[in-house]
């Protein structure tokens, strides 16, 4: 068992944006094409906590060399008010020859990047016939700063964001560590929501929202809309948009916007196309000039995957983490 702590996991992804972008762009295409096993994700959650749940996620990716496992991934925001990170995750990856666990990481980086990725992504993809030089960022907790992270190496142009957090302090204190990071971006912070919705074309949505309390009035006429935390937007603005998924059926489950706007419609007549289909085709996607365009990726296990096969793969050419013998029972026990 090859184990991989986040020291170690983090030392792989640190400058490897290029790869984890190939990873999951290659792991949605191939979901697209049917070479992926992704069932439902499993909820854990603590009555009467209701926020707090831990997800399980299995998959398999059937990539040149294919990788089976599971993420293991938990949210508890009110870690925030003790100075803990709101999320943490753990993988096991498995041999798709004998079902023996082979590798164990720590993965709330590899989760974060991935998230991030496919936000990039989807920005890179769904392009604009006007060209777009800031974000507007609602949520500012560790997602945020990955996507932008990620949106400054698949736009290179961005040089403006617009941040807005229910917490100023954290607001502030995301703004000056993002100004410190990448000195040429011009960061400020919104008084209210509907001035950020408004700011910039390009939006990405990651909060802790579990109902819905945006609307697209603000929006500008044409935008792009990540809506990575899944249940920020109205069913009414769902319905109004053109709509990108990761997967339709992962997507329209589990209370989300999408959900709603089904239940709502009784259909999902709204959903336009998956981005693994939009990737595949390969076709140049121009956006809807008149109307939002919202990006909604569930979060498949597979690009989890993929990113953690990427990290396992580059650790061991380096020599890095511990290997545990003994972690199965032996033959003649």
């Amino acid at each position: 068992m090859l184990i991989l702590g986040a020291r170690e996991v983090r030392a792989v992804l640190d400058g490897a944006e290029q790869d984890v972008l190939a990873a999951v762009r290659e792991a949605y295409e191939l979901h697209a094409l049917g070479r992926t096993a992704v069932p439902h994700s499993v909820f854990l959650r603590f009555p009467p906590e209701e926020r707090n749940r831990i997800i399980a996620l299995p998959a398999y990716l059937g990539s040149r060399t294919p990788v089976a496992g599971v993420k293991w991934v938990s949210s508890f925001p009110g870690n925030l008010q003790m100075g803990l990170d709101r999320a943490s995750a753990a993988m096991i990856l498995n041999s798709t020859r004998t079902g023996v666990p082979e590798a164990f990481l720590e993965a709330s980086a590899i989760s974060a990047q991935r998230t991030a990725a496919s936000a990039a992504l989807a920005a890179a993809t769904l392009g604009s016939s006007d060209p777009e030089s800031g974000v507007s960022q609602i949520g500012c907790g560790p997602i945020s700063f990955e996507v932008l992270r990620y949106l400054q190496v698949v736009k290179p142009e961005l040089d403006r964001v617009t941040l807005y957090d229910l917490d100023r302090a954290r607001a502030e204190s995301f703004a000056g560590r993002a100004s410190a990071v990448w000195p040429q971006l011009k960061v400020e912070v919104a008084e209210r929501v509907e001035d950020a919705l408004a700011a910039h074309k390009l939006v990405a949505l990651a909060t802790t929202a579990s109902v819905p309390h945006l609307d697209g009035e603000h929006l500008r006429p044409g935008a792009l809309v990540l809506h990575l935390s899944l249940r920020d937007l109205s069913a009414e603005t769902i319905q109004a948009s053109v709509n990108i998924v990761d997967d339709a059926d992962h997507v329209c489950r589990a209370a989300t916007s999408l959900q709603l706007a089904e239940q709502r419609s009784g259909g999902r007549d709204f959903i336009a196309a998956s981005l693994g289909e939009i990737l595949v085709a390969g076709h140049r996607y121009t956006r809807d000039d008149t109307a939002p365009t919202v990006f909604s990726p569930f979060g498949l296990g597979c690009l989890d995957l993929a990113v953690a096969a990427m990290v396992r793969r580059v650790a061991e050419d380096r020599g890095l983490g511990t290997t545990l013998t003994g972690f199965m029972p032996s033959g003649d026990a």
